[in-house]
């Protein structure tokens, strides 16, 4: 198929596509590597009046290395975030979602940001954004605010990006030293959005008792989500298979999975539990390591 006419423009920097957001309002869509777009457009279930292309823009693949985490530049590609040294010896998990994204082929053209904006609730990205306590950097033509990714993801593939702003930067937390990590997800075939998945990060004292986790879901629901109970459960703990198993029940306070046609909510139900436990168990273990 073929998309529906539509008018197209070529931004030459954030500033420009803010300009031409602000003229065309709700006729326009961001382009950047079209990985997701291009195709919702040939099947007609995107009809953009207006094409706003940022994938030129000055320094489109942008990685900088900061005090509390590494910023990323949204329209990055996948690709060069999955390989940059930075990323990697930093934020290890991380590279290991991107590593999930699809194939290398997608990744050599999708962007970190158009992953997070497009805010599929079974994607990778969006659910390391609130693993690692990422900020998003927006941009319009008369402001520029950060927004926290918690606030960000509103439903189903709808986020609180207004009409005339841009993702202009990521900025992922690194989590505190000598942590644990794991990301565990069931796809039909290798390189598909995810059925399930689920990914954890756990810090430990001296005294080997948990001081800092994070458990995230995704495609469990209509946007990634955080298991706060569960985290609760863990923080000030001895860990162990048994705690764990019992904290992994707490996931069903966030789950709202549906059924349709690969698997049913009753499976997303048990299958979030299996990867929660799965997941704490690696990064427990990560953390043991490293301490």
């Amino acid at each position: 198929m073929k998309p529906a006419n539509f008018e197209y423009f070529r931004a030459t920097s954030i500033d420009h596509a803010c300009e031409l957001l602000s003229a065309h309002a709700d006729d326009a869509k961001i382009l950047a590597g079209g990985q997701s777009l291009i195709a919702a457009m040939n099947y007609r279930l995107a009809r953009p009046q207006v094409l706003i292309d940022i994938s030129n823009i000055d320094n489109p693949s942008q990685i900088t290395d900061e005090t509390d985490g590494v910023r990323i530049k949204a329209t990055t590609t996948q690709a060069i975030a999955e390989h940059d040294p930075v990323v990697r010896e930093r934020l290890p998990m991380l590279v290991d979602a991107l590593e999930h994204i699809a194939h290398f082929q997608i990744r050599n053209k999708g962007t970190v940001g158009g992953s997070i904006v497009n805010a599929d609730p079974a994607s990778e990205l969006p659910a390391m954004s609130l693993l690692l306590d990422a900020e998003y950097e927006i941009q319009s033509k008369s402001n520029r605010h950060v927004m926290a990714a918690e606030d960000f993801f509103i439903t189903y593939m709808t986020t609180a990006l207004q009409s005339d702003e841009v993702l202009v930067s990521i900025l992922f937390k690194e989590p505190p030293k000598n942590c644990g990590w794991a990301l565990h997800e069931v796809a039909r075939r290798a390189g598909d959005y995810a059925l399930v998945g689920s990914a954890a990060i756990i810090a430990l004292d001296d005294g080997g008792k948990c001081v800092h986790v994070r458990v995230v879901l995704f495609g469990v629901a209509s946007t990634p989500v955080r298991a706060k109970a569960v985290e609760e459960l863990l923080v000030g703990q001895v860990c162990s298979d048994e705690l764990f198993e019992e904290a992994a029940k707490r996931v069903s306070e966030v789950v709202d999975a549906e059924s349709d046609v690969h698997v049913t909510d009753e499976y997303r139900g048990n299958v979030a539990e299996v990867l929660t436990v799965r997941s704490l168990v690696d990064a427990l273990n990560r953390a043991q390591t490293a301490s």
